[in-house]
């Protein structure tokens, strides 16, 4: 039965995938900036019910205006769960998701800014693409571990792509992600870590029964003149304490 419901959902991803395919193709050049908005909330939400997903929001709103989202990393669905509650953010993704099939054009579609992370000097180009970004009032996300992590313990934050937020005086909004299951207070069917493939990580989340994301919204954080290794230790300990707690 569990391999049933797992390629029914299978059939409903790739059917959701292409929808969203052509509404950027098609439809996104047409549309004003809220109204894409309105379609990355309900696209993101959809796919995240597709798996059988359900999403718990818990915390603040998100303040209004442009910001800096840093957000701890766990799954490649994170993104779905972030835009189904914060649709305007903007993704900072490593360069090479841009070349995966699909994925890659769903993701460049939503504005995202690509790093090759490898690249220092590409780094310092990021951090000013953002920057600007965040001066024309957009908010901007980032996974500052650089990778996903199993949940409970999180890896050391970068500091590097919070100096965009800081020359720019922009408030960070911690976000808290937590993949919960039956059993489990940090799920292991969402985890894409390790060796796990991009195909297999998709079939265990389309397998699993119950799975849910808890989105936890923390207070925002003034930026100005701020040491970025200092406040990425700051905003990890926040977000651990929360992980921790909830």
């Amino acid at each position: 039965m569990r391999n049933l419901l797992a390629v029914y959902r299978l059939v409903r991803f790739i059917v959701h995938v292409l929808y969203g395919l052509a509404l950027i193709k098609l439809r996104f050049g047409s549309l004003d900036l809220p109204a894409r908005q309105v379609h990355i909330k309900r696209w993101s939400g959809k796919m995240l019910a597709i798996f059988g997903v359900r999403l718990e929001l818990s915390g603040l709103a998100a303040r209004p205006g442009p910001k800096l989202l840093v957000a701890n990393h766990i799954s490649w669905l994170d993104i779905a769960a972030v835009h189904a509650v914060i649709p305007e953010a903007r993704f900072v993704s490593k360069a090479d998701v841009k070349h995966w099939p699909v994925v890659g054009w769903l993701v460049d579609g939503v504005g995202t800014l690509f790093i090759e992370r490898a690249n220092k000097r590409d780094a310092l180009r990021v951090v000013h693409q953002m920057a600007e970004a965040l001066k024309s009032g957009d908010t901007v996300a980032v996974f500052p571990e650089g990778t996903t992590s199993a949940g409970p313990e999180l890896l050391p934050f970068h500091g590097n792509l919070l100096q965009a937020a800081i020359a720019t005086e922009t408030p960070i909004q911690p976000l808290v992600l937590r993949w919960f299951e039956p059993g489990e207070r940090f799920s292991s069917s969402a985890r894409f870590v390790g060796d796990t493939t991009l195909v297999q990580s998709l079939w265990r989340v389309l397998s699993a029964k119950g799975l849910s994301v808890k989105v936890e919204v923390l207070p925002a954080l003034a930026t100005a003149h701020a040491d970025r290794r200092l406040l990425a230790e700051h905003v990890r300990d926040q977000i651990q304490h929360a992980l921790t707690r909830s």
